[in-house]
């Protein structure tokens, strides 16, 4: 069975940081390029972070670079965000999503609430 779950959300201040994990099971883990997404209230889910599957090559969003980092650990099965200076304008629910190279399968994760407040 396919999982991703995510964890390490929360209520935090303005300036603050959050470390989200996700960790996945029942897929080849490291086939995948795994991303974060993110999803405000009464907005569109959009892209935040992605790295490939060696972990060499990594692509942010532009309204979070230099805060956010993405890493992941093959062996663990893990795909990390570490976000820094968080804003009010970074509270959504982010998720995990993980895609094969070369076909159209994918796998979200449930979402973990992200709530930075003034």
């Amino acid at each position: 069975q396919v999982q991703l779950v995510e964890s390490g959300g929360g209520l935090v201040q303005s300036g603050g940081s959050l470390r989200l994990s996700c960790t996945a099971s029942g897929f080849t883990f490291h086939y995948y390029v795994m991303k974060w997404y993110r999803q405000a209230p009464g907005k569109e889910r959009e892209f935040v972070a992605g790295v490939t599957r060696d972990g060499g090559v990594k692509r942010y969003a532009d309204s979070v670079k230099g805060r956010f980092a993405i890493s992941r650990d093959n062996r663990r099965k893990t795909v990390d965000l570490q976000m820094n200076s968080l804003e009010v304008e970074d509270t959504a629910v982010y998720y995990c999503k993980a895609e094969a190279v070369g076909s159209n399968t994918e796998y979200w994760g449930q979402g973990t609430q992200v709530t930075v407040s003034a």
